[in-house]
């Protein structure tokens, strides 16, 4: 740690009453600030994903962007450029200490292990929080962080921008009128190939001017910095660690449909038959299985739902039934006992078989804009769709079955009132160890 970080850390504990070398960050919950006609916002992450958040908070009305924060200051040229007022910093600990009576909001965009420990630092000095997908690395940081939502009573969103579609919109309230009858299974997949066979190069690179590597491990162990891209900018989603895999990355965005339509809660059970991941990275080609218990919208008492990633593909007769060619790329189909739901990722939902629903004609709903809803729930102005109340039990479900990869052919029970597992090693995985001096009042 060099001396910049050691003052700024040392002076947020002090500013926060914390005198031990190792203790929490943050002391308390605090209310909420009251609402007023401006939001002051500030972002965790100035590039990729967020400087999309970012601009588009920052462009909606009556918002002004106090701050950003990014551990890799060359990410910060566009953020220079077009909102020079705002004020740069590469310490997320030194932004919430010098700017927490300036800023009522933030975003935390940054790669997935930080998700949790800004999230739940800047939620527990009151401010609201958008939060990128997955909404943790962890199940255990998960529920944390809707908990602490809960009991803060700020403002959250999680990044799934496309829950607020018209598309995903409109395949919801398909499902919810029953117009293919109850749904007795969905198959899911995306084609991307967030994981990586191969062994961890065994080498120490330079780390580049102006990126701190220490500040950008955060709460994972230390470790020697690999150039070329292995890590910094976006192949961290490949590495346990750091990212979540496909399945984390693009299943907050594809089951969200499955789980919002059919009204889901925590899986009953999940199964891997895929590849396990290997000691450093997460594994492609994944398959899982889960049994979901059945809602109103369900044809059993049990919802078969299947989750696949790479070269995998559901079933080549699900295409053969709909009487098309092939599948689109991501997506997902509900089987329902009267007809077929082809929703593509991002797409618009087409019903099956064709000749049936020849004259059906999909409902009128208009998109709404994901980040405009946050900032307008901010200042007190209706409420966002995707809430930490949704989106955590979401955001479990999904990293169920990251947890289940491990385990390749193992049925895993889940007791989600527990957070544990059937499989007692299984349960290594829920929670993970954060390195000595990177507690989080909260996530310890």
């Amino acid at each position: 740690m060099n001396k910049h970080q050691f003052t700024s850390r040392r002076s947020f504990l002090k500013t926060l009453g914390v005198a031990a070398a190792g203790a929490p960050f943050i002391t308390g919950c605090m209310t909420p600030r009251p609402r007023s006609n401006v939001l002051r916002h500030a972002s965790f992450g100035a590039s990729n994903m967020a400087w999309a958040d970012l601009d588009h908070i920052a462009s909606c009305p009556n918002v002004e962007l106090v701050a950003v924060c990014d551990v890799d200051l060359s990410k910060t040229k566009e953020v220079r450029e077009k909102y020079p007022k705002a004020r740069i910093y590469q310490d997320w600990r030194e932004l919430l200490e010098k700017e927490r009576d300036n800023i009522d909001s933030v975003n935390v965009s940054t790669p997935d292990h930080m998700h949790a420990p800004i999230g739940v630092s800047a939620m527990q000095l009151g401010k609201h929080l958008y939060g990128q997908k997955p909404l943790a690395h962890d199940l255990y940081e998960v529920r944390r962080m809707t908990e602490i939502a809960a009991k803060t009573g700020v403002v959250t969103q999680m990044g799934i921008q496309v829950h607020s579609s018209s598309q995903y919109r409109r395949a919801v309230r398909v499902i919810r009128d029953c117009v293919v009858g109850k749904i007795k299974e969905v198959h899911t997949w995306s084609n991307k190939t967030w994981g990586d066979p191969s062994s961890r190069p065994d080498r120490i690179d330079p780390v580049p001017a102006g990126f701190d590597w220490n500040l950008w491990l955060g709460v994972c162990a230390e470790r020697n910095f690999i150039g070329d891209g292995y890590y910094h900018p976006e192949n961290w989603r490949k590495r346990l660690d750091f990212g979540t895999g496909t399945f984390g990355d693009m299943g907050c965005h594809i089951y969200d449909p499955v789980f919002n339509a059919l009204q889901l809660s925590a899986p009953l059970s999940i199964r891997s038959e895929g590849p396990a991941p290997n000691e450093w990275n997460w594994a492609i080609d994944s398959k899982i299985h889960y049994i979901f218990g059945g809602t109103r919208y369900t044809a059993e008492k049990t919802l078969p739902v299947t989750w696949y990633d790479g070269a995998q593909k559901p079933p080549d007769e699900i295409a053969a039934q709909l009487s098309v060619k092939r599948l689109p790329d991501q997506g997902s189909v509900f089987i329902g006992t009267d007809g077929f739901v082809l929703l593509p990722h991002v797409g618009r939902p087409q019903l099956y078989p064709l000749d049936k629903f020849k004259g059906y004609v999909l409902p009128e709903i208009e998109a709404e804009d994901h980040w405009q809803q946050f900032v307008s729930a901010c200042l007190g102005k209706g409420k966002t769709s995707a809430s930490f109340d949704y989106a955590g039990p979401l955001t479990e479900a999904v990293l169920l079955g990251d947890v289940a990869s491990r385990f390749p052919q193992t049925t895993l029970k889940w007791n989600t009132a527990r957070q544990e597992f059937d499989l007692a090693v299984a349960n290594h995985f829920v929670r993970r160890t954060y390195r000595n001096g990177w507690s989080v009042k909260g996530l310890s």
